[in-house]
């Protein structure tokens, strides 16, 4: 039941080498299981969650049972409830048993949740309030959402070919602090009797530190450059960061350290996205500029996430939506959540053969032409999500070594 972040004493693979990224990342560094000739079994919490992630996520477990049977890795999967599917079965978004039996999974595998019948409901009855909570209650920190441009996909993206071509970057976010979580918070009347509502963004000392070393130890893994985003010309608990981040610092004499305002930053993602490598910031802004990044790579359908902490189960989860007008359309790109199920498996569990045979599958997937409707394009195959996932299934099968286009 481990997904920790011990960045210093363990040997890194190189995630997404089958995706031609050039630099090593580490995300998950738990040392690779001895040699058995028994199977390793592990436990896996599935969150299919609402709207397609049922059917992203059911693509996911298949490619996990095949990579898992080729590799000896046996699976104990616990399908559970989550979100707007709990709230409906129980009422409440995030059910008791739902996080129990997660805290007592390896790892934990989600969907997505929300949709629009849920939108009118008070805030603690809300699908995105069972996310928050599962976050809070398996103590992951650390939401690590890399974005990298897939050769195949370069001219998916809407920026210039010139603009998308190479760009392979780390948003570390932190995940469990900030203005999501801070208090005060909630509604009330000003002095003038006028309605009103408010949150707090508020950040401790400990929770700037040890994102700040998270961020720092993943850039001396890539290209030893590290740019902290915050807006510390204005607010104060971005002031606060700006001078943790800076005393963090110190301890990386190897890792060169810049500072953004985060409005600059959004609009440098889209001019020159090259000029990035590793970035780290608050709760809010990386909830912002990762999904303002996914683009860059023609679909936010194709990025997976890990989210981690000092100990306990990981929760690996593409970054997308629920999409509830594509639902129960086979019209889902699985992609971001096959490779969150690599994920989970190589920073997760440690099991490197069995995440690298399904990120060659999915490059083998795309050089082979076939594309769900998001990531289409002319002399390409369109499929839907089922589909897809079957293709994914033969190339996970053949193991055909990783080769860019």
């Amino acid at each position: 039941m481990a997904a920790s972040l011990q960045l210093l004493h363990c040997k890194l693979a190189r995630p997404f080498h089958s995706f031609s990224c050039p630099r090593s990342t580490p995300l998950r560094c738990s040392a690779a299981p001895p040699p058995s000739k028994s199977p390793r079994r592990y436990t896996i919490t599935l969150l299919p969650g609402d709207g397609i992630g049922p059917e992203v996520i059911s693509v996911a477990k298949d490619v996990l049972l095949l990579a898992g049977s080729l590799e000896g890795i046996k699976y104990d999967f616990r399908e559970m409830l989550l979100g707007g599917a709990a709230l409906d079965a129980t009422g409440v978004p995030l059910p008791e048993e739902t996080l129990s039996v997660a805290k007592q999974s390896d790892a934990v595998l989600l969907g997505a949740i929300g949709g629009y019948k849920w939108d009118i409901n008070e805030k603690h009855l809300k699908p995105e309030t069972g996310l928050l909570q599962i976050r809070q209650g398996l103590r992951v920190f650390a939401n690590l959402r890399p974005a990298t441009v897939f050769p195949q996909l370069v001219d998916a993206s809407t920026l210039k070919r010139e603009i998308a071509e190479g760009v392979d970057l780390m948003v570390v976010r932190e995940l469990t602090g900030g203005i999501y979580f801070g208090k005060p918070r909630g509604f009330g009347t000003n002095e003038n009797g006028e309605e009103i509502g408010y949150n707090t963004e508020i950040y401790a000392a400990h929770e700037i530190d040890r994102i700040a070393h998270v961020a720092f130890k993943i850039a001396q893994k890539r290209s030893g450059k590290l740019c902290s985003v915050d807006k510390a010309n204005v607010l104060e608990a971005s002031m606060f960061w700006r001078k943790r981040v800076l005393a963090i610092a110190q301890e990386y004499p190897d890792v060169e350290l810049s500072h953004m305002y985060v409005d600059n930053a959004s609009m440098q993602l889209i001019r020159n996205p090259k000029q990035f490598d590793t970035i780290v910031t608050n709760n809010i802004f990386g909830d912002i500029l990762s999904d303002e990044a996914s683009m860059i790579t023609g679909s936010i359908g194709m990025l997976p996430s890990a989210s981690l902490g000092d100990s306990g189960p990981g929760l690996f989860e593409p970054i997308h939506g629920s999409a509830p007008d594509i639902a129960g359309q086979d019209k889902a790109n699985p992609f971001a959540t096959v490779l969150s199920a690599a994920m989970l498996l190589r920073y997760g569990l440690g099991e490197d053969k069995a995440a690298g045979r399904i990120e060659n599958a999915v490059l083998d997937t795309l050089n082979r032409g076939f594309r769900t409707a998001d990531i289409y394009s002319a002399g390409t195959k369109l499929v839907g999500c089922k589909q897809l996932g079957e293709e994914i299934l033969k190339s996970v099968e053949s193991n055909v070594p990783a080769a860019a286009v």
